[in-house]
């Protein structure tokens, strides 16, 4: 059986899935995406990634404000598709586009749902110090991520992961994904489960939730620095400036919260201490924290704020 495929998706970790489908011999009859958005210091219009590679790909795409609009949904039912594969597209689809395909609409989400339901769980697992993940396809439903669970794969998260290479692999594994689900769908073979356990969310980042609080453990602190990289980044203040810390790790050490234990930037934290390894300074690029240090000076007894 082929199947009439719609793809819907924005950022790099949909690009994987789309590209796999396609290799995979079905037909993508429509791709939607989220409006080109302004990007750069030129804030010059962009197109997504996704809209990127599907005009490489020579397909035909849709970059709707809303999915609330009946026009947008007519066009959708009109295209007698037979299932929709949704990858972190960014928009909530109402009830009657959920309906529009055959078979509805898939969802990719990497998280072991119920927990991390929402808008940032990659973020969220390494932030609260979770071991593993998963790479889930749900059958998507009117509620937010509680859909019956088609095809799951556990993926373990390394003490230096950061929500960036987790995102990079879990866009792998997540696109390996789609042919088994697409060919179990067309066979009638999928069964689905439904979610168990305590339902968690995964708020978005907020700014403010970025900031480095030196109170905390080292380890706690670790885990929110490598959950917020490469975006939006923690961060902290020195010298009455902005600073983002990418990457560090946990040393022994001890002091007042948030003051400079030696001269190759040691912090002590709430319980133990971290050692930057990857810091930003104020309209500057990422860099080691060697080269930091050649730009900024830092004293032993100075303080992270």
């Amino acid at each position: 059986m082929t199947l009439r495929v719609v793809f819907m998706g924005t950022p790099d970790i949909a690009v994987p899935s789309l590209s796999e489908i396609l290799s995979n011999g079905y037909e993508v009859v429509r791709v939607y995406t989220q409006p080109p958005r302004p990007s750069g210091r030129g804030q010059k219009l962009t197109k997504s990634p996704v809209h990127q590679f599907a005009e490489i790909m020579g397909l035909q795409v849709e970059t709707p404000d809303s999915f609330r609009k009946s026009k947008v949904i007519d066009e959708l039912e009109k295209l007698q598709a037979d299932v929709a594969c949704v990858v972190a597209y960014g928009q909530i689809l109402p009830q009657r586009a959920l309906e529009a395909p055959v078979y509805g609409c898939l969802n990719l989400h990497v998280s072991l749902l119920p927990r991390w339901r929402g808008a940032a769980p990659i973020q969220r697992a390494i932030m609260s110090g979770d071991k593993q993940t998963a790479c889930q396809i749900m059958q998507m439903s009117k509620g937010l991520d509680t859909g019956d669970i088609l095809l799951s794969e556990i993926i373990d998260i390394a003490d230096d992961d950061t929500a960036g290479s987790l995102f990079r692999r879990a866009g792998q594994i997540g696109a390996s994904m789609w042919p088994r689900t697409l060919a179990a769908l067309g066979r009638g073979g999928l069964v689905p489960t439904p979610q168990s356990g305590e339902a968690i969310y995964a708020e978005k980042i907020s700014k403010a939730e970025a900031r480095i609080d030196w109170s905390r453990p080292a380890a706690e602190l670790d885990c929110h620095i490598r959950g917020l990289n490469p975006f939006p980044g923690a961060w902290c203040e020195f010298g009455g400036k902005r600073v983002k810390i990418h990457f560090a790790r946990v040393e022994s050490g001890s002091g007042q919260p948030g003051e400079v234990l030696d001269d190759q930037l040691l912090i002590a934290c709430g319980a133990g201490a971290i050692r930057v390894i990857e810091i930003q300074g104020p309209g500057k690029p990422k860099m080691s924290a060697e080269d930091f240090l050649r730009g900024q000076a830092v004293s032993k007894g100075e303080r992270f704020a």
